[in-house]
């Protein structure tokens, strides 16, 4: 009966949190590269290409079904490059700018990859239907389709996200690194619109993908000065981290029991003490997130599957306002367009 009712409460409070999320927000203020948030219905639409690019959806699945089928991993880092995309300045390909000083090139996004999935797909649709399709809107239906590919849920995208002209290193830096403590996550998570849900549920996505030893090797040996390791690190996971990590560049998967499968397993393995990063582990210890961690455990695949889904939107739809002349439709992912050239006036007749 206790087991029942505790479930019921859990159950109850995820909802409070889905409707919470569907209500209109107040302005975020004070965030970078913006002075708010609006409400993705200002600009989003799921018939945005119906009629500009109706294949613009076949075209990124077709491609992203190429690339997965050379290199499974890229799926897990197509996630990866959306999240840092959308973290800094909201969702408009910032990240994906290749110059110095930018996103790209800051050391939160030293182990990003991807880069060239983006590129193929935008060269495929800029063929198909020109100056029509955003890059910002190309790597939130990627995002998608890699999760799908590794077996996760479906959700429809709505489009008409623009392209952003700035992108600024030290902004980048400002993503978690892992080894943040769970109010500065929540924090991060709540100035750009997204709960305490949105933070365990997009942490989730570590269910796929790898992590270079450096983002960890902390939890490994002195730990907080203490001179031992981790004490939340399971004994057995800690040995394998160990030999795994031989230099700092290595790379171990996020989840060590289904590594390649989209699933709840990483929860599972949080309860198991075998949560490879710090803000991971974290997850299972802090009283505001535990019990959503308790939650996917405990309940049906539906329960993680649907709420992803719904987070992600939630993720997509992250969008500054900026003035006209800061955002466009770029060509090319990498660089902004090039200024249009003035038409000289033609002289005048005395």
């Amino acid at each position: 009966m206790k087991r029942w009712f505790f479930t019921f409460l859990l159950l109850a409070q995820f909802e409070l949190y889905v409707v919470s999320a569907m209500l209109p927000q107040n302005p975020v203020k004070d965030l970078v590269g913006a002075s708010s948030i609006l409400s993705p219905q200002d600009f989003l639409s799921l018939s945005y290409y119906h009629k500009t690019c109706p294949a613009a959806e076949e075209i990124i699945n077709q491609k992203m079904t190429a690339w997965f089928r050379k290199d499974y991993t890229l799926a897990a880092s197509i996630i990866r490059l959306h999240f840092h995309d959308c973290a800094i300045r909201g969702c408009d390909a910032s990240i994906l700018l290749n110059h110095r000083n930018s996103e790209r090139a800051a050391y939160a996004s030293k182990t990003l990859r991807g880069f060239q999935v983006i590129d193929d797909i935008k060269a495929e649709i800029e063929r198909r239907c020109p100056k029509t399709v955003s890059c910002a809107d190309i790597l939130t239906a990627a995002a998608r389709e890699a999760t799908l590919l590794l077996g996760g849920p479906f959700w429809e995208v709505p489009y008409g996200r623009k392209d952003g002209r700035t992108s600024i290193a030290k902004e980048a830096d400002l993503v978690p690194q892992g080894r943040e403590n769970v109010t500065a996550l929540i924090d991060f998570f709540q100035e750009r619109g997204l709960n305490v849900l949105d933070l365990v549920v997009l942490s989730g996505s570590h269910t796929i993908g790898r992590s270079s030893c450096r983002s960890f090797l902390h939890r490994l040996g002195n730990y907080k000065g203490t001179g031992r390791p981790d004490p939340t690190l399971d004994r057995n996971y800690l040995r394998n981290l160990t030999r795994s990590c031989k230099w700092s560049s290595d790379l171990v998967y996020l989840d060590t029991t289904t590594p390649k499968t989209f699933d709840m397993e990483y929860y599972t393995n949080l309860g198991k003490k075998m949560g490879l990063l710090s803000t991971d582990q974290e997850l299972y210890s802090d009283p505001r997130t535990e019990p959503f961690v308790t939650a996917f455990t405990s309940q049906q695949p539906d329960l993680f599957f649907n709420q992803f889904a719904a987070s992600m939107v939630n993720l997509g739809n992250i969008i500054f306002h900026t003035a006209p002349n800061e955002s466009e439709i770029r060509l090319n992912c990498n660089y902004v367009n090039p200024a249009p050239r003035k038409t000289a006036n033609p002289p005048r007749r005395s």
